[in-house]
């Protein structure tokens, strides 16, 4: 203890650090007044489709995806299950705080930043430039920047071009799917960040307990069936799978989402291998890229940048899931 600082420097190093934490918070992730985080509404909805002025065709549309991204990570998924990779291009994109927001790997359109390109698509634009994109090469048009409609269009608007026969959104399971859907974003996709970026000891208490009640209520679900509407992988169990590939690397310990591990639960470490393991999936999972995004670009969480060697994860063991029900 000889080795800390005086008093009066701790109180002022707190002090400093809690005003600069909690301006970089409220550009980072705007809170309610109960420090409840709430997340923006995408701003492009449009959809690809026959009636639209988006028609479905090979080779002119992209996804600009970041890597570390569970939003964007959605879209890899969905057009590897589907097979659609030889018919719409991936755009990698970067975290870079420094500039203040994602940059392109490779100058994409003449352009270092994604905010440019948006702002190329629609000048004087001033909103978020997120990821995932799904952007028409013929129009140089922003189609849509929201992950569920995304993933949507890629199963249904694109399926003459597949070249996997799967069916993630079958018209029997739309409710089933969508009720999954109405539990899993808000206490689990969107969940690990209402306790992440939580401004309150309030607010994170409600994130937390959402979270692992949501958790709890899956686990007891896959005791039963192989996936959350049955036998058959749909899009619910996508947009499940992209927070539970990042949850034992990144959100356990760095969003204090630390009551278990996915690890800790049977029934749903193994679906998440079970999915990983799914043709064209692996491919789309970059675990080192995940945690350089998270840890060292969220400086308000994570001041030193230091990124952890751990913990070990094999999700190539054999799930088990396949057994009878």
């Amino acid at each position: 203890m000889a080795g800390l600082p005086g008093k009066a420097i701790i109180r002022l190093g707190r002090f400093i650090w809690s005003q600069q934490w909690q301006v970089m918070m409220s550009q980072m992730a705007p809170a309610s007044d109960r420090g409840d985080y709430q997340r923006p509404e995408s701003q492009f909805r449009q959809t690809v489709g026959l009636e639209s002025d988006f028609p479905p065709e090979a080779n002119r549309y992209r996804l600009l995806v970041g890597m570390g991204c569970p939003w964007a990570h959605r879209t890899l998924v969905v057009r590897a299950l589907k097979g659609i990779e030889a018919a719409i291009a991936v755009t990698v994109v970067s975290p870079a705080p420094e500039e203040g927001g994602w940059v392109f790997d490779q100058p994409f359109l003449g352009h270092r930043s994604l905010a440019a390109l948006y702002r190329q698509a629609v000048p004087r634009y001033r909103g978020r430039a997120t990821v995932p994109v799904l952007w028409d090469d013929q129009q140089g048009a922003i189609v849509n920047n929201e992950s569920a409609e995304i993933i949507v269009m890629l199963n249904d608007a694109f399926d003459g071009l597949a070249q996997r026969d799967a069916d993630l959104y079958p018209e029997a399971l739309r409710d089933p799917v969508e009720q999954w859907n109405a539990i899993i974003y808000p206490a689990v996709n969107n969940g690990v960040y209402r306790c992440g970026f939580a401004q309150s000891q309030g607010a994170y208490d409600r994130a937390c307990d959402d979270l692992f009640k949501a958790l709890d209520q899956i686990e007891a679900a896959l005791s039963h069936q192989r996936y959350l509407c049955g036998d058959r992988l749909t899009l619910a169990d996508v947009r499940l799978f992209t927070t539970l590939f990042r949850f034992d690397t990144v959100y356990y310990s760095l969003f204090k989402c630390s009551r278990r591990r996915v690890a800790d639960y049977p029934n749903l470490s193994g679906y998440l291998r079970d999915i990983y393991q799914q043709p064209g999936v692996a491919a789309t999972c970059d675990l080192a890229a995940v945690k350089r995004d998270y840890f060292g670009n969220l400086f308000p969480l994570n001041p030193g940048g230091l990124v952890p060697q751990g913990p070990q994860v094999d999700l190539e063991a054999p799930h088990g899931r396949d057994r009878d029900y």
